[in-house]
């Protein structure tokens, strides 16, 4: 199991999936979309939200405490660090 995180417009919300960890960029950001869209993300439902939303967004990943699953972030650029 992989958390998604998707951080947008203000909010963070995590999400589970049934994902390969390894997943593409594209594939995690197209996956954002279409759950975001059809509304299984509390508190983020956006039906009309672009397929392009998240082109400028960072994916990290980072394996949870103690090796307790894995976490993809999907967030905004920041205008600071590297």
């Amino acid at each position: 199991m992989v958390v998604l995180n998707i951080t947008y417009n203000g909010l963070s919300v995590d999400y589970p999936l049934e994902i390969d960890y390894q997943i593409s960029d594209h594939d995690v950001k197209r996956i954002a979309v279409e759950v975001i869209r059809s509304g299984h993300v509390k508190g983020l439902q956006i039906a009309n939200l672009p397929t392009n939303t998240f082109d400028h967004y960072v994916v990290d990943r980072f394996h949870g405490p103690q090796n307790k699953g894995e976490r993809i972030y999907l967030r905004p650029r920041v205008p600071f660090g590297a």
